[in-house]
């Protein structure tokens, strides 16, 4: 497939000095759109080979988590696209329920408008204007990062497609019992008043207090439990202790009459109680506390709630034990208690408690916090009634399929994880109570049953005439929909060619932190209804950290937005930063020094291109790499050739770093720094070596815009059309190359004088010989081949060796010259009278001296096991990493000194 130019300035022509990214990137992505480069199409020719985006939520803006994630995904669809497979990226966007209903009330507050006034089907409304103006946002700027989806096929959570799959998904599940009912404890936020997931709540440090309150014993004495919730103590059940624990071994089976309430409530041996902390007594609370309604459960506890959906003190489960132990109970002040926030609950109750007696002391406690993502709120564990799916029953099929194979982790220490959270699965609480999202397809009847059905219609037709109904307000949880997302988005429940040709999916790109609430899920329901894994190969990346391997936060300021980065720098130095740092598993440093870094790349790639435009090379169709006949020619195509497959099987294994390093270190230390300079004597004359030597720069470079186009589409998209290449580029283009006849030997000799010039130049280097100043270089006991390797090359090694002249050594070897060895053969480079080398010889003795000072303090500093575990993990680091370059840097020293001793 060929691109057809749109835009005159893409057309062969001169390149310009520099390569200014915001001059090429927005023309040529218009162009590759516009000639349908993303589009896939399943009759074409190709294997499948199709990912599906992670959909970002339809709320969100481009940060660095999807930049990571999007460039790697993008590498491999270009890359497969260019490998001739037949491709699909299939884009779209979560409806993202809880965040995208906060972002529009906080927009009707401005306006002085209250959610409860427009009324459900008013709100739906605002959301959906809300999207269709603002939901486009991150796909714009997925644009501007280089994302090549095909557009054309953009799903999102809450279009039609997919809500009645959605539907129809939630009816078969129920039918098979696999959805239903329950009374268990969610996480609750207090503020929108809905269950969220745990991927919502975040856990943050806080300084609080630990209350040590005595509770009555019924037969007399008192035990003393330590919580941090004097609050909830209205509902507790029970006071457990642990069985092992000899304090309290006569109590258990005893009564206590709760404080305030006059309940009576048994002390129980349970070994969730740890004898180390606090008292070894702790309060059971099912209906508010995970670990309590554990607790509960065992012991078959009764478990009333006493804080209602807005985290107020709520009396009604626990009244009539008020009225039976009236005159036990301090009635009017619990009473005093109903509608007070927990806040406010919890200062009475302290105070209440402590003038009563009943109140020991408090300590000082750090504890950890559930929040709320979303909003901030403190989360509430509360007892509900809710939707559940069977999680457990679905999940086997999905733990085969990674015991066997058919779906792959990587890395596979991932999968360890996965098979731990698979054993520990909960039923999913899949109801939320929002008014934006897919709303549950169960009706309430008239006469007390509940109907399940993909229309009213059809629940109603369930029902009988007779019946009134009343639909379920809440809606599913996203993840719900989000899980059908690998077989929905191609169109089922219908049967679609499409669906037929891209599912299973090839591979899945995501972070490890949704492995269990978005991964194993679609595993789950692709397994389920499609009777097949919804992906092949699973790839696990990490986080993205700042230059010093910290995490991001707004409380560091060590945040960096991508889009920034790109004005800046450019897409393809962002894309190839992150790229090359992405090791298999590992954490990614990233930093603006680091993007810096990269556009320098793309900058040595333009200046090289510029130059040999300059000097007469151009594209030639005709041109047959087996017939080149020049040394320098051969070794350039066998370089490439192993650099293609070095590519190749790194992207193979996913392996983004390997890949980037591969292609980075052919460009600029073999093609730049060496290929291009041995080739400027010979583009200065004329005749058939340098018409070759053109036409084989060519044709190695446009193997290098092919190669590196994955990663930095742009700048070799722009260079592609302005060098005049022709053919395809971006599809059916991955570069092939077959072996050289001759590669061998002109690789050992092209490298022998790599190897030669660049011992020179380190010798000069350590020696402070100034670039200007030239010396010769003598051979001594060179072999026959060496003094004629030497002839042919003198031209390069003179200019690129500063080399006056090279020749065999005759006579005795200069008494004042560095020497170095090279094959059979060793070279004196003659220092006297180029430099001082007593001056030299004792500033390399100083330098050894302050370099091992140095290292001495910094290795004093890591043995002191008080500094390394007390001080700041990146101070810490730093010292390591200093020390190691000191280490480095003494070597080398010690190396020059040795050579003029």
């Amino acid at each position: 497939m060929t691109i057809q130019l749109t835009d005159t300035s893409l057309t062969p022509s001169t390149l310009e000095k520099t390569f200014i990214p915001a001059d090429y990137e927005d023309t040529l992505y218009r162009q590759w759109e516009n000639s349908d480069l993303f589009a896939a199409d399943p009759q074409k020719k190709g294997t499948p080979y199709s990912i599906m985006f992670p959909p970002p939520n339809v709320t969100g803006t481009l940060h660095l988590g999807h930049a990571l994630t999007f460039t790697l995904q993008d590498i491999l669809i270009r890359w497969q696209r260019e490998k001739g497979a037949n491709v699909l990226w299939q884009p779209g966007t979560d409806h993202a329920g809880i965040a995208t209903q906060m972002v529009v009330e906080r927009a009707l507050d401005q306006e002085g408008i209250d959610r409860k006034t427009l009324g459900r089907p008013g709100f739906i409304d605002r959301v959906w204007e809300w999207k269709n103006e603002y939901g486009g946002t991150i796909i714009r700027q997925l644009r501007r990062l280089g994302a090549s989806a095909d557009w054309t096929r953009e799903r999102f959570t809450m279009d039609e497609g997919l809500s009645r799959a959605v539907r129809k998904v939630f009816v078969q599940l129920h039918r098979e019992g696999l959805i239903y009912r329950d009374r268990r404890l969610v996480n609750w936020d207090p503020v929108f008043r809905s269950a969220i997931s745990d991927l919502e709540v975040e856990n943050k440090e806080t300084k609080g207090s630990m209350w040590h309150i005595r509770y009555p014993l019924e037969n007399g004495g008192t035990i003393t439990i330590a919580t941090t919730r004097p609050e909830t103590m209205l509902g507790d059940v029970a006071v457990a202790v642990n069985p092992d624990d000899n304090r309290y071994t006569t109590l258990i089976g005893q009564n206590i009459i709760l404080p305030m309430t006059g309940r009576l409530i048994p002390v129980i041996a349970d070994e969730h109680s740890d004898p180390e902390k606090g008292t070894g007594a702790v309060k059971i609370t099912p209906a508010h506390d995970f670990n309590d309604f554990e607790v509960g459960k065992r012991h078959d506890l009764p478990s009333p709630t006493i804080l209602d959906e807005g985290a107020c003190i709520w009396l009604d489960e626990i009244q009539a034990e008020l009225c039976e132990h009236d005159g036990v109970s301090d009635l009017a002040f619990v009473r005093s208690l109903a509608g007070l926030h927990r806040d406010e609950a919890r200062k009475k109750i302290v105070t209440q408690l402590e003038t009563m007696g009943w109140l020991e002391k408090i300590e000082p406690h750090t504890l950890q916090i559930p929040t709320a993502e979303r909003g901030g709120a403190i989360v509430e564990p509360r007892l509900t009634l809710q939707w559940y799916c069977d999680a457990p029953r679905l999940a086997q099929p999905a733990v085969d399929a990674v015991k066997n194979g058919k779906m792959v982790f990587e890395p596979r220490q991932w999968e360890n994880t996965f098979f731990a959270w698979m054993r520990d699965l909960q039923p999913w609480c899949i109801s939320r109570q929002l008014w934006w999202g897919h709303q549950i397809p169960a009706w309430y009847g008239s006469d007390g049953k509940t109907y399940v059905a993909e229309t009213e219609e059809e629940a109603q037709k369930q029902a009988g005439d007779s019946v009134t109904l009343t639909r379920d307000e809440d809606v599913l949880d996203t993840w719900f929909s989000s899980a059908l997302w690998p077989f929905t988005t191609l169109g089922w429940p219908d049967k679609t060619e499409t669906l037929e040709f891209y599912y299973p999916t090839s591979t899945l790109v995501t972070g490890f932190d949704i492995i269990f609430f978005w991964v194993s899920r679609m595993m789950m329901m692709g397994l389920h209804f499609m009777g097949d894994v919804p992906f092949r190969k699973i790839l696990i990346h990490g986080l993205v950290r700042d230059e010093k391997g910290q995490k991001m936060s707004k409380s560091r300021g060590n945040g960096i937005d991508p889009l920034d980065l790109i004005t800046e720098y450019g897409a393809d130095a962002t894309r190839l930063a992150i790229a090359a740092g992405a090791g298999l598993g590992r954490d990614i440093k990233l930093g603006r020094g680091r993007v810096e870094e990269h556009r320098a790349f793309i900058t040595k790639l333009w200046n090289a291109s510029r130059f040999l435009q300059m000097n007469g090379v151009e594209p030639e169709p005709s041109f047959t790499p087996s017939a080149v006949q020049s040394t320098l020619g051969r070794w350039i195509l066998e370089e490439a050739r192993k650099a293609i497959n070095q590519a190749d099987a790194a992207l193979e294994a996913s392996r983004f770093d390997e890949y980037t390093r591969c292609c980075y270190g052919f460009v600029w230390n073999i093609f730049c720094d060496w290929f291009v300079e041995f080739s400027k004597p010979v583009f200065r004359s004329d005749g058939a070596e340098a018409d070759e030597l053109r036409a084989t720069a060519a044709y190695v470079l446009g193997i290098i815009l092919h190669m590196m186009h994955p990663v930095i589409p742009f700048v070799t998209g722009a260079l592609w059309q302005k060098l005049g290449y022709e053919g395809a580029f971006g599809i059916d283009s991955w570069p092939e190359l077959p072996k050289i006849a001759g590669a061998e030997d002109a690789a050992d000799e092209v490298n022998w004088v790599i190897r030669l010039i660049s011992d020179v130049r380190t010798i000069r280097a350590e020696m402070n010989v100034p670039p200007s100043q030239k010396a010769p270089l003598l051979l001594r006991d060179a072999s026959e081949k060496t003094i004629v390797r030497s002839r042919q090359w003198q031209a390069a090694i003179d200019q690129m060796a500063r080399a006056s002249e090279i020749a065999p050594l005759t006579g005795e070897p200069p008494k004042m010259a560095a020497q170095l060895i090279l094959d059979e053969a060793t070279i004196f480079l003659p220092l006297e009278g180029i430099i001082d080398l007593e001056a030299e010889k004792a500033r390399l003795i100083k330098e050894i001296s302050r370099l091992e000072n140095e290292i001495g303090k910094i290795e004093k500093k890591l043995s002191n096991e008080n500094f390394v575990v007390r001080a700041k993990p990146d101070i810490v680091q730093e010292n390591r990493d200093r020390l190691q370059s000191f280490q480095q840097e003494l070597n080398k020293q010690k190396t020059a000194l040795g050579r003029i001793s």
